[in-house]
């Protein structure tokens, strides 16, 4: 069997193209997720806390880095380390937001597969020959 013989098989199989379309569905879902943190929770957030760039967030551990330099300049002072938690921030809520939709889904998802699987099957109704033999097997017990 040759390699691209080999390979066609592979690719037409349903699990592949099942995570070709899960992979294409989750990055527009981690898009969808981005825009509601940045859009929408990140300026409630701003609304308490008082600041909504959570990326120029951080700490100088070492070195000379004056007040209100961003993090980018504060990285680039020769010996100054800076412990930069705000990027981290965004990105745990991301996360937890993603996660916390990943779950809903799959939960609707086993949701519907337990009310499907609940529904008892009809069993087809008897053929034509299967009701003559039937109606023999009664008369010949008679």
């Amino acid at each position: 069997m040759g390699f691209v013989t080999e390979f066609k098989e592979f690719a037409v199989k349903g699990n592949v193209m099942d995570l070709a379309v899960g992979v294409i569905i989750g990055g527009a879902f981690g898009k969808i997720i981005d825009s509601m943190v940045n859009d929408l929770i990140m300026p409630l957030i701003s609304a308490i806390i008082g600041t909504a760039d959570f990326s120029n967030m951080y700490i100088v551990l070492k070195g000379n880095v004056s007040a209100g330099t961003s993090l980018v300049d504060a990285r680039k002072v020769p010996e100054a380390v800076v412990f930069a938690y705000g990027n981290f921030i965004s990105v745990a809520i991301n996360f937890l937001l993603l996660a916390l939709a990943v779950f809903m889904l799959v939960k609707g998802i086993n949701s519907m597969k337990r009310k499907q699987a609940a529904v008892p099957a009809v069993p087809p109704a008897p053929t034509k020959e299967e009701t003559l033999l039937t109606e023999i097997r009664d008369l010949l017990k008679k």
